[in-house]
């Protein structure tokens, strides 16, 4: 073989030919990974950064972005409605998560015994989950409407209770929509719960059966632990669900959005209208900004406390 052949062959392979194995392996993987790192790069992580800018200035959409350094933010700390707003979130986060994790996971639990039309109830509890959460909204809405038209204050009537105001009422706004959202996710979860209890081998709870443990025991010292990582999942994705609820409040309150007196209104709402009802974008910015930290604390602590356990 000549010198320009061995030279045109060196051209052809060039650096690429020149990699070893491991090394090509690893340069596939970069490139497949090049996609979505820029795909949240430009749709996830720039929007965030410029978020955080955004919240140190005052804009309006028509005129150039003022620098006002941390006023958005003295500002919402002193505003009473944004600690009205505040308290209404939490509310909906530390209520509601727990009722629908063990709600969730009772209803697994016992559905997974069952035999007969197992695959249609499952499909049942799983069918809100499909639908829109506008539609859902509005339907919850009409049931909770005064007599005759509303189906819970006509069933109320009928058994001889007086009818409820619910979505009118200060005290009951709050937990008629938590119930909502609830049954909204519900599906989602049993389903989730589900295939963690399938995933538990069945030679564990013939062990402990030979052993002579009782059910309850079963489920406290095998089921329960070893649905550790289901639960954890379940958890955080229930806390931001809830944290950042938004279509329940807005139609079902879509007369006066965020309840009587704001008794209903989340953080999620309340920026919404700060952005694209008064345009103040800075603002909105700010309470963005207050979300996702308020968002990323509460995930991280409850993936360290939930694994450190």
């Amino acid at each position: 073989m000549t010198d320009a052949t061995v030279n045109e062959t060196e051209g052809r392979t060039g650096l690429w030919g020149r990699l070893s194995m491991s090394a090509k392996r690893v340069v596939w993987a970069w490139a497949f990974l090049a996609v979505p790192l820029l795909f949240f790069t430009v749709v996830r992580f720039y929007p965030t950064l410029e978020a955080f800018y955004l919240s140190t200035t005052d804009w309006d959409l028509l005129n150039p972005a003022k620098y006002v350094g941390l006023d958005n933010y003295r500002r919402l700390f002193a505003d009473p409605a944004f600690w009205q707003v505040f308290r209404n979130t939490f509310a909906y986060l530390i209520l509601g998560t727990p009722i629908a994790i063990v709600l969730s996971f009772a209803i697994a639990y016992y559905l997974d015994r069952v035999t007969v039309l197992h695959g249609f109830i499952r499909a049942l509890y799983f069918l809100p989950y499909l639908t829109t959460a506008a539609a859902m909204a509005w339907v919850w809405r009409w049931f909770y409407q005064p007599p005759p038209i509303g189906v819970i204050n006509s069933l109320l009537a009928w058994a001889g209770i007086p009818a409820q105001p619910f979505l009118r009422s200060v005290d009951q706004a709050l937990p008629a929509i938590m119930v909502t959202s609830i049954w909204a996710h519900l599906g989602f979860q049993i389903i989730i719960f589900l295939a963690g209890l399938r995933a538990i081998p069945v030679s564990y709870y013939e062990a402990a059966r030979v052993d002579g443990l009782g059910e309850g025991a079963i489920l406290t010292r095998i089921t329960i632990p070893l649905l550790k990582p289901t639960t954890v999942f379940l958890v955080v994705f229930s806390s931001i669900g809830f944290l950042r609820i938004f279509d329940q409040v807005y139609n079902m309150t879509s007369n006066d959005p965020g309840g009587p007196l704001n008794s209903t209104k989340p953080l999620v709402l309340m920026i919404y209208q700060t952005a694209f009802s008064s345009y103040q974008m800075g603002y909105a910015a700010a309470q963005t900004v207050v979300l996702f930290t308020i968002l990323f604390t509460i995930s991280m602590a409850q993936l360290w406390i939930l694994r450190s356990r």
